[in-house]
């Protein structure tokens, strides 16, 4: 079955062959040097704005979880040689699958971070009379509970390089292991708020996972190596947000014995803390380290030990699976505090009000824009907002969907800093 895991296809136009870097690995450069992964360097990745240079952005958080993952992938990969001595896929391969999903997991994120995906979601919801009544439930779903997973999906597939046409044209297999949930927004499962794709790419996933097997009965199931990539930034955002709390002045070494004794036992933890001469920045980094190594062992045992190279159906995580009841525990508690402490921090909150109306500013400038030339009322404001978009501009033939999709491509696709400054300009001409 696990053979089966490996699909060199592509949408679109097929890649003539390339002797000097395998398809996997092509992938990765693809993604390197894309417009919208290079944007990720002025995306939130926890803290809007930030002025400080250590704190993580979208884009070093990315590299780092592909670092992860990277490792995970060799190690999955030395495991079905193993099992296969004569598969004709390395380590190496699985090692850049999960490496590309990796870094392409966050490209859909719009700015502000996760901030910006619940102030689009509750724009939507605030506004959905006029603006929604045409739309269908399933797509009326797609931006009451608007994910940035499907829309990072959704660049991959459709926008970025070919749009259209492929988009950036990933292999078959970083494009499914990047599907941490195989749903509709609409889907139940999705719980308001989870999905993987829009109604717009829902044939591309559709397809995509049923091309590897990867359906039971009516229910299309995860690519195995999809908990690779969901397990690599579960433990890279858990304690990376925590190195940044400290630096930032958050949070003190000292606080965290509970997540850090179990992460990095009892010898590692004294050894840190005790240190002398030495910051609580540079005590907590060694500590982060230290857990990121022991928690990336765990989880390819872990995903070896519960057979996950055979898709199953209800597995909700690979983090839920961990065999060490310790490093389990210690990890929630490490993304426990982030929530408590770190979300919740006065600052924060303050920068993220100041997002709440940016991007509000911009939805309801572009939103009302592409409605407008839905209904044929176009005014000299709107066609000019519209203008802004460029040659992605929602057209007067495409659907009211269709129109509202290619606006919050344009949004989404923002820095933080970038859209700030649009909002400043529309927002001083009024509607």
């Amino acid at each position: 079955m696990h053979r089966a895991l490996f699909s060199s296809l592509r949408q679109g136009t097929q890649s003539p062959y390339d002797e000097l870097r395998p398809p996997f690995l092509i992938d990765y450069d693809r993604l390197i040097f894309s417009n919208p992964f290079r944007r990720l360097s002025k995306k939130t990745q926890v803290h809007p704005l930030a002025k400080n240079d250590h704190v993580h952005n979208r884009l070093t958080h990315s590299l780092e979880v592909a670092s992860v993952g990277r490792t995970l992938g060799l190690g999955v990969g030395h495991h079905i040689l193993r099992i296969d001595p004569k598969c004709p896929h390395s380590p190496y391969d699985v090692a850049a699958i999960i490496q590309s999903a990796c870094l392409a997991h966050d490209i859909g994120n719009p700015p502000f971070g996760h901030a910006g995906e619940e102030i689009i979601k509750e724009w939507f919801t605030h506004h959905a009379s006029p603006y929604m009544d045409e739309l269908s439930m399933e797509e009326r779903a797609d931006f009451l509970a608007f994910d940035g997973n499907a829309q990072s999906f959704r660049i991959i597939t459709q926008l970025e390089n070919h749009p259209k046409e492929g988009g950036m044209r990933l292999t078959h297999s970083t494009q499914a292991s990047m599907i941490k949930y195989p749903w509709e927004a609409i889907d139940p499962r999705s719980g308001g708020k989870k999905f993987s794709f829009f109604q717009s790419e829902k044939k591309i996933a559709r397809e995509l996972l049923e091309g590897f097997g990867l359906k039971e009965a009516t229910e299309l199931l995860r690519h195995p190596f999809s908990y690779l990539m969901e397990a690599a930034d579960d433990i890279c955002y858990a304690l990376l947000d925590i190195k940044d709390a400290v630096e930032l002045g958050m949070l003190k070494a000292n606080q965290m014995e509970e997540i850090f004794l179990p992460l990095c036992g009892e010898k590692e933890y004294q050894k840190s803390l005790s240190s002398q001469g030495n910051s609580d920045y540079e005590k907590v980094s060694r500590l982060c380290a230290i857990a990121i190594g022991r928690l990336t062992q765990q989880a390819l045992e872990s995903f070896i030990a519960h057979e996950l190279l055979t898709p199953k159906k209800g597995v909700k995580d690979l983090v839920s699976l961990f065999i060490d009841k310790s490093l389990r525990e210690g990890l929630e508690k490490a993304k426990a505090l982030g929530h408590e402490k770190i979300f919740n921090e006065p600052r924060k909150i303050e920068l993220e009000l100041g997002a709440y109306r940016t991007i509000g500013i911009l939805l309801e400038n572009l939103i009302h824009a592409a409605y407008s030339l839905h209904r044929g009322e176009e005014s000299f404001k709107t066609k000019h907002a519209l203008m802004l978009i460029g040659h992605h501009a929602p057209r007067r033939e495409q659907s009211l969907y269709e129109k509202y999709r290619a606006v919050l491509d344009f949004i989404t696709g923002m820095t933080d800093n970038y859209a700030t400054h649009l909002a400043g300009q529309l927002g001083g001409m009024g509607r």
